[in-house]
């Protein structure tokens, strides 16, 4: 019995030449500390001075905050559903303009200086805005279009029950598995094709912002 090892014998001499990557462990602790200063600023735009935040960091420790900040801004760039979703985008491009007035580790920002980072970045999010416009237009075509395709066959379908019901049948295309399943290949389509492009933009907005690899 002396000869077996302990299970924390074990664990020890298997992690003994293990080492703790510090630099990592920093930069992910960086990364958070921007998620939640963006998080603040995105509830109380007033209380939060994502720049200046920004700012106060060393500059070796500038980047990782950089990229926190970023990824939690750039989540909120989504397809909107409604109109409503876009009230957001002002808030956003004042974040993202701090981002970009805000000073790099370095001392320049992407390649280019500060001021014309944050005026491309500007000219950025307003297309965007109009883009976003352009997605509700084309997905309220898209399903008017859908619509009256399909008309001709849910009418036959109300036909058909009102025949054998005796009493006028009126059908929620949705709930028709057919129409469902025809309804969302057309959708998805035109959908994807707008996400593809957001993720571009993003990317673009990223490499303006010095924020590598998202």
């Amino acid at each position: 019995m002396a000869m077996i090892k302990s299970a924390l014998e074990l664990a020890l001499e298997r992690t003994k030449d293990l080492t703790v990557d510090e630099a990592a462990l920093e930069a992910k602790s960086l990364r958070q500390e921007g998620k939640k200063a963006a998080g603040r600023y995105l509830e109380d735009p007033e209380s939060a001075d994502l720049g200046a935040a920004l700012a106060a960091y060393p500059k070796e420790r500038r980047k990782a905050a950089r990229e926190g900040m970023f990824e939690s801004l750039a989540s909120q760039l989504q397809l909107p559903a409604s109109e409503a979703a876009l009230a957001l985008l002002p808030r956003l491009a004042k974040a993202f303009a701090a981002l970009a007035a805000a000073p790099a580790g370095n001392g320049i920002l992407g390649g280019v200086g500060g001021a014309a980072a944050e005026k491309r970045v500007a000219a950025l999010l307003q297309q965007l805005e109009g883009f976003f416009r352009q997605y509700l237009d084309d997905m309220k075509n898209v399903e008017q279009a859908i619509r009256k395709q399909w008309a001709p066959k849910l009418r036959e379908k109300e036909r058909q029950l009102a025949a054998r019901m005796g009493q006028d049948v009126r059908l929620d295309p949705m709930t028709d598995p057919e129409f469902s399943a025809f309804y969302k290949q057309n959708v998805s389509a035109v959908r994807q094709q707008y996400l593809d492009a957001l993720e571009k933009a993003k990317a673009e907005l990223a490499s303006l912002l010095g924020v590598e690899g998202k």
